[in-house]
């Protein structure tokens, strides 16, 4: 059986509920969900585990906050013993479209803290990531604002589809490999 850790990005409390920074978060309950896996609380993060296909994934929401992301990610990959080829790493992303994913093999952080923690603490940015556009359609210096505010109605239709298609792609992922993967879910437009 292949093992791996999604870890989807975000901030815990109900005030980052529904948030564009914590679409990660959103995106690893909906693939749990989708398996009906339960999280249960456990160290530094809330975690569910799926059994699909031959495979094993152990989901995870870091309980750190954002900024120490790569704590709980880190811990997590040395408990279960996997590899750093096998994580897959949700994050919300200002540099693309509302109808884009990207899954890269790895890369700079970009700005993003939780990206910068992985790096830290993982000592590479060599680590798979799935990069979820949410756009950027702020004033110059409201970014905060802008990634910590909830979906517009409009939006969330676009999302809904979009976090549907990245559950399909972390399948795809563990199935056919990054490369595939890839090639099939890069070039995707999602709209609703």
């Amino acid at each position: 059986m292949h093992k791996f850790l999604v870890i989807g990005l975000g901030n815990i409390g109900s005030e980052y509920e529904g948030t564009r920074h914590n679409v990660g978060f959103d995106v690893v309950a909906a693939f749990a969900q989708k398996h009906q896996m339960p999280f249960a609380t456990e160290r530094l993060a809330a975690v569910a585990r799926v059994k699909w296909k031959g495979n094993m994934f152990v989901c995870i929401q870091p309980s750190t906050f954002m900024n120490l992301s790569g704590k709980a990610a880190r811990y997590w990959m040395e408990k279960e013993n996997i590899s750093l080829d096998h994580i897959l790493v949700i994050v919300d992303e200002v540099a693309l479209p509302l109808d884009k994913l990207r899954l890269r093999p790895g890369g700079s952080d970009g700005g993003h803290n939780g990206l910068k923690s992985m790096q830290e603490e993982l000592q590479t940015d060599q680590y798979p990531r799935v990069r979820f556009g949410v756009g950027n359609d702020y004033p110059k210096g409201r970014q905060v604002e802008y990634v910590l505010g909830r979906w517009s109605e409009s939006e969330l239709k676009v999302v809904r589809l979009k976090i549907e298609k990245t559950i399909e792609l972390i399948e795809s992922f563990a199935q056919v490999g990054i490369a595939n993967t890839m090639n099939e879910f890069n070039k995707l437009t999602i709209h609703a």
